[in-house]
């Protein structure tokens, strides 16, 4: 009897559901086959853009932080505070709130707060100071020597902060530049579950909120793919300009 009500039970389940989930096989599914591809495509486009444009602004932030500190070319006690504040405070905001709080500046820049390029402003505005403060980290290990040599040499400031500096710090700034990535690409799962696309927004819509097993196992694998990826570019380079 019992066996029979389960039957009977699974009948009804099964005439319920359309013909194309009852038919459909793992990783068949719409969302996978239609959806996953440009999903992806949005998620490398924000980490890249966002990526790219933190490292280069977080750079000169960092250097900034370098030159005005006790130890830089052009000590600035004041400045260096400021800038340094600036940086504590961008690295507390959990990047949930600072998406709400810039919603108006991401408007004015990307003439909207929905999509990827929307969200490629806070994701910018918060790796800036994370990078900045790695940048400043790593160009401060720098052998005060290899300073004390250049000046000697009659090396201009320029020529000590590029040719000096950033050249022997280089490999570790590329490291720094591959943890920011990965940073990033996790937070740009984070901006697309709240409307900001690619492969986070695909695990909530579909793997969570309709409880698509499927995409979100593919989603899941397909981020871990995508980090060791980053990451073995990443160790590569490092080696690669590593001169020491």
């Amino acid at each position: 009897m019992i066996a029979l009500n389960a039957a009977a039970h699974l009948d009804s389940l099964a005439a319920v559901l359309p013909a194309g989930a009852r038919d459909k096989k793992w990783l068949e599914n719409p969302a996978i086959t239609d959806k996953l591809w440009p999903a992806t495509m949005e998620t490398f486009e924000m980490t890249l853009v966002s990526g790219a444009l933190a490292v280069l602004f977080g750079l000169l932030l960092g250097l900034a932080l370098v030159t005005t500190g006790k130890r830089g070319r052009h000590p600035n006690r004041f400045v260096y505070e400021v800038l340094s504040q600036i940086v504590n405070i961008g690295r507390s905001l959990p990047f949930i709130i600072l998406m709400v709080a810039i919603l108006p500046l991401t408007r004015v820049i990307a003439g909207s707060s929905l999509g990827w390029e929307a969200a490629c402003v806070p994701l910018t505005v918060g790796a800036i100071p994370f990078y900045a403060r790695l940048v400043e980290t790593a160009v401060n290990n720098v052998e005060a020597g290899k300073v004390e040599a250049a000046l000697m040499m009659g090396a201009s400031s320029n020529q000590i902060t590029w040719g000096v500096l950033v050249r022997e710090a280089l490999p570790t700034l590329i490291q720094s530049a591959t943890v920011t990535l990965i940073t990033l690409l996790g937070y740009s799962a984070m901006a697309g579950a709240v409307g900001g696309g690619g492969l986070g927004d695909l695990a909530v819509q579909y793997g969570f909120q309709r409880n698509q097993t499927d995409v979100m196992i593919v989603t899941v694998v397909l981020i871990v793919l995508i980090v060791g990826v980053i990451q073995l570019v990443g160790d590569m380079l490092s080696r690669l300009v590593d001169h020491r």
